[in-house]
């Protein structure tokens, strides 16, 4: 009995387009979608630009490189008012940026204090923890800055009767006064101060692998004080020049000298930090009770001490739970800083309403707040996006 071999067929014969076919009736839905989303985007665009045109309104971000001529009462870098309107909004750009990083550090930290702080045995320390999480965060952020500002602005004394808590530091109705360094050993320091940094963030990651192989733990938080401190001391010491200590001093009816915080500064500061500080102790609450209960009793039964179970053993299985509810945490503490503007606070919003009520050009204007917020908000995301990837459990 022979048996007949069937040549199987080159190809598949060719796919015919059919309405019956759902793959074609989604392919032809999202182009009409595209389409009715290019022709309402093309409808808003013509139409605007045709009314700006009838009312002789200019468009165009031209404007950018006319004299501004106003001041801004707070800068980062040098300003004044013969410098052009985009002069002025990187200030004002400059000015949210350094709230909103100073911001996340204090908020972190603060948070992360807090969060554990409700975690204590400590049955006064816990409840205390409790009611300012509570407090905070059903209090609206704008009242809190009001709150705030009216305290330094109206509760304080004059400079005269400046309260003096630390030796040079002054507060006062005119803001926070600090002593500073001045010199032109300053850029040494502060270069020794990053190589201190990237120093301890490159002996982070050894300890780490060094841990993994021998078991051994690395004793970082020494090496790291010894690098703070002499770094940026052997950075003066090579620079080889001249470093003074300007502390502020009473004189007339203000002080001089030293640095300032303004007090717009510090009570938007203040309520970010106290603020956003409450919803990360509670992203850092969650976060540890997420860890089996009984990763904590393994390590105790190893003879870890609380701290060193909490370090070691806690806090790094915490942080793939903690990483993506701090980013939009950190995210609305970015956003939350255009509240600055009702307490007279020289970020990007304030300094782009006054240029947009000189020059008419109120959609520029919102295009490029717009653009400012939407820049940083990826920055921020992208960055911790990556984070989150590196400390996230690998499956093998």
């Amino acid at each position: 009995m022979t048996t007949s071999s069937q040549t199987p067929p080159t190809g598949a014969p060719p796919r015919k387009l059919s309405w019956n076919d759902p793959g074609v009736r989604a392919v032809v839905y999202q182009i009409l979608a595209l389409a009715a989303v290019a022709w309402v985007v093309w409808f808003l665009v013509s139409n605007t630009l045709h009314n700006l045109a009838v009312r002789n309104i200019a468009t165009g971000f031209g404007f950018l490189g006319r004299e501004a001529g106003f001041a801004i009462g707070e800068t980062a870098i040098n300003y004044s008012p013969a410098d052009t309107y985009g002069r002025a909004i990187l200030v004002g750009l400059l000015n949210t940026l350094r709230v909103a990083v100073i911001g996340i550090v204090l908020a972190t930290v603060l948070g992360t204090l807090v969060g554990v702080a409700r975690l204590s045995r400590n049955w006064l320390v816990a409840k205390l923890a409790s009611i300012y999480v509570e407090v905070m965060r059903n209090v609206p952020l704008l009242l809190q800055l009001f709150f705030w500002y009216a305290i330094i602005t109206e509760n304080m004394p004059g400079p005269r009767q400046a309260h003096q808590p630390l030796p040079g530091v002054f507060i006062s109705n005119r803001g926070l006064k600090l002593p500073t360094l001045q010199g032109d050993a300053v850029d040494w320091m502060l270069g020794g101060l990053g190589l201190a940094i990237v120093a301890i963030i490159a002996l982070a990651h050894w300890g780490n692998k060094r841990q993994e192989r021998t078991g051994r733990i690395f004793p970082l938080t020494r090496w790291a004080i010894a690098l703070i401190v002499v770094l940026p001391v052997l950075g003066w010491l090579a620079s080889g020049a001249s470093l003074a200590l300007d502390v502020p001093v009473l004189k007339g009816f203000n002080f001089q000298g030293g640095m300032t915080l303004s007090p717009e500064f510090t009570a938007l500061l203040a309520g970010l930090v106290m603020y956003t500080g409450a919803f990360i102790a509670e992203v850092v609450r969650s976060g540890i009770q997420a860890v089996n209960h009984g990763q904590t009793e393994a390590a105790s039964s190893l003879g870890l001490r609380r701290g060193l179970v909490l370090r070691l053993v806690v806090l790094p299985q915490a942080m793939r739970v903690i990483i993506p509810p701090m980013t939009s945490q950190y995210l609305n503490l970015t956003k939350n800083s255009s509240l600055a503007v009702a307490i007279g606070y020289p970020d990007i919003v304030s300094v782009v309403n006054t240029t947009l009520n000189q020059t008419g050009q109120a959609i520029e204007g919102i295009l490029i707040i717009m653009a400012a917020y939407l820049t940083v908000s990826l920055s921020i995301s992208i960055f911790m996006n990556w984070y989150n990837k590196r400390i996230a459990l690998v499956e093998r």
